[in-house]
């Protein structure tokens, strides 16, 4: 019969990943004609345990490069926005998440805008992103175990000592002090 040690180790009990698409409008200053360009930066965000589901907060900055005065000039335009997100992780071993669980967010795929549109002045964009979560947490796992530990070597300092060394002990004079 084999013997067995448990080992309490932080491993991921749990993983989700989410992909969604929000919609936002910009009312730039000036009356835009054409969108030449938008896109997203300066992505943070994170994940707090909300009565077992994970909820993640973040925020990003949209940049819109655009045209006005019939398309004789050019401006562009910056907006911040703020979103949720609740993700509900299943956990292994039916275990259930509590504050003492860490949650890892990571964004598999940055935000980035799909769409974009004008209209009456107002830019309308859709932005997707893709999040993932892992929640780490304490779990067992049993390793098997020798019977028999392997015997120390005993080493003697004779055992240490080089040939050469052997030698020039054997040389030494025992009676040059006398």
């Amino acid at each position: 019969m084999a013997n067995y040690k448990e080992i309490v180790t932080k491993a991921i009990i749990g993983k989700a990943k989410k992909t969604s698409t929000s919609n936002f409008t910009i009312t730039p200053e000036l009356r835009p004609d054409t969108i030449l360009g938008c896109w997203v930066i300066n992505h943070q965000f994170q994940g707090r345990n909300n009565g077992g589901i994970v909820n993640i907060e973040g925020t990003f900055d949209v940049n819109v490069w655009y045209s006005y005065d019939n398309d004789t000039k050019t401006a562009v335009t910056n907006n911040s926005f703020s979103y949720q997100e609740k993700m509900p992780v299943h956990l292994k071993d039916n275990m259930t998440l509590t504050n003492k669980e860490e949650i890892i967010v990571r964004s598999l795929k940055q935000p980035t805008v799909t769409n974009v549109s004008v209209n009456e002045g107002i830019v309308k964009l859709n932005v997707e992103k893709e999040l993932g979560v892992e929640v780490v947490g304490d779990t067992k796992i049993k390793v098997s175990i020798e019977e028999e530990e392997d015997e120390y070597e005993i080493i003697t300092d004779e055992d240490i000592l080089s040939e050469k060394e052997e030698e020039a002990i054997e040389e030494i004079d025992e009676e040059y002090l006398k």
